[in-house]
């Protein structure tokens, strides 16, 4: 499991790939029989019949292969909103990138490095089928993190050269993800003393929660904002639990808000501006 960071690595020991925005799964081949497993060991070959007869064309007799089973939007992007719809009604949309090797032919490779084992892969997997080979990115780690995030995509992945492959959370594997600006619904703001204020989220027209920002803007904009809200408080949503150090806004405050990409909920994110929705 790669370790979230703020910046890629920098040097000539990393190679670097595309994050994909979709499940971290296995595919296990042995003897013709092929399985496919998600991140926490459920098999769903079942779910995903087609990439399983997919592996089949695969040039090899026993294999355990790690990647990302993903589905792509109209851009030609990994799209995980749509993905769980892809699984149950669009089995032929479904993708598998693949970018590690642990097992080949009745050898374990898990302490084989890096490279060697991505060599090995990329020789497996034929073109133009739905199993396809994880590209490393040339370039400056700068650059291509420049590039990813330009072209809408979730982040990158950075991995050691030489490193060997290691269940768990490793910082062999690093993850540099992107950032999104989208508009959301002021619920409220929560304020204790001695900590940073952080304002409550929802998705403009339903009230769900997704989640809070950092309020980072500065001090003119903060000021203002907390004087919004005191004339606009309103009472809690219904659905929402007790938060005594929250002071609750009526529905008609729209913000703008820094936050990672592809994650269900807001993470790493921060308050840029607010405005009255009317």
């Amino acid at each position: 499991m790669p370790t979230l960071v703020a910046k890629p690595p920098q040097g000539d020991g990393w190679s670097h790939e595309v994050k994909f925005d979709g499940y971290r799964s296995q595919i296990v081949i042995d003897a013709g029989r092929v399985r496919i497993f998600t991140r926490r060991g459920l098999d769903w070959t079942t779910k995903y019949r087609d990439l399983a007869a997919a592996a089949k064309a695969l040039d090899v007799k026993g294999a355990i292969i790690d990647g990302e089973i993903i589905v792509l939007n109209d851009k030609g992007l990994s799209d995980f909103a749509e993905l769980r719809k892809a699984i149950t009604r669009r089995q032929h949309d479904l993708y598998f990138v693949a970018f590690d090797l642990l097992h080949h032919n009745g050898l374990d490779l898990r302490d084989t490095a890096l490279e060697e084992r991505r060599e090995i892969l990329a020789g497996i997997i034929l073109p133009g089928i739905r199993i396809q080979f994880s590209q490393a990115l040339p370039g400056e780690a700068n650059a291509i993190y420049h590039l990813v995030d330009q072209a809408g995509l979730e982040g990158m992945v950075s991995k050691r050269i030489g490193s060997r492959y290691v269940s768990g959370p490793t910082t062999n594997w690093i993850k540099t993800k992107c950032y999104s600006v989208d508009e959301f619904e002021l619920l409220g703001v929560e304020r204790e003393q001695g900590k940073p204020a952080f304002a409550l989220m929802a998705e403009p027209g339903t009230c769900k929660y997704v989640g809070s920002a950092f309020v980072s803007v500065n001090r003119e904009m903060r000021e203002r904002l907390w004087k919004r809200v005191q004339e606009h408080a309103g009472p809690p949503p219904k659905h929402m639990p007790k938060r005594p150090a929250t002071q609750w806004v009526k529905p008609g405050i729209r913000v703008r808000v820094k936050h990672l990409r592809g994650e269900k909920d807001l993470r790493h994110a921060s308050l840029q501006d607010f405005w009255d929705e009317n």
